[in-house]
């Protein structure tokens, strides 16, 4: 098989991040089956992405992907690429991805990342 498009890298143990994956990979159940996409859990290869410079805190904190031309995609890209192979929520990587909302939609990400990522080292999700 060859490699997926896009390989997600998540947190398992952030329930949000994880609820939310899960239901993203329901709605690509056939992309995922075709080998298209892949998610893949931090915590079970930490240094997965360390030859990207990107340590085990930084994917806890956002996002990361690899794409098909082994580049590092980070936080809102990531879901942006998500929604692209999405059916149905194409709209989304159209509307929160274009020039001019994009640096936008990158601001609001990182500020949501950062929240959560609070949230989850006061609630010790390690």
């Amino acid at each position: 098989m060859a490699a997926p498009h896009l390989t997600v890298w998540y947190n398992t143990r952030c329930p949000v991040c994880d609820a939310g994956i899960h239901w993203q990979q329901s709605k690509l159940l056939a992309a995922v089956r075709a080998g298209a996409i892949a998610f893949k859990d931090i915590n079970e290869q930490p240094d997965a992405l360390a030859g990207y410079g990107a340590s085990l805190e930084d994917v806890r904190r956002r996002l990361h992907a690899t794409d098909e031309g082994g580049r590092l995609v980070v936080g809102a890209d990531v879901a942006i690429a998500i929604w692209r192979l999405t059916p149905g929520e194409r709209w989304l990587a159209t509307l929160f991805g274009n020039r001019l909302a994009l640096p936008f939609t990158r601001f609001f990400y990182d500020r949501f990342a950062d929240l959560l990522f609070a949230w989850n080292k006061r609630k010790r999700r390690w």
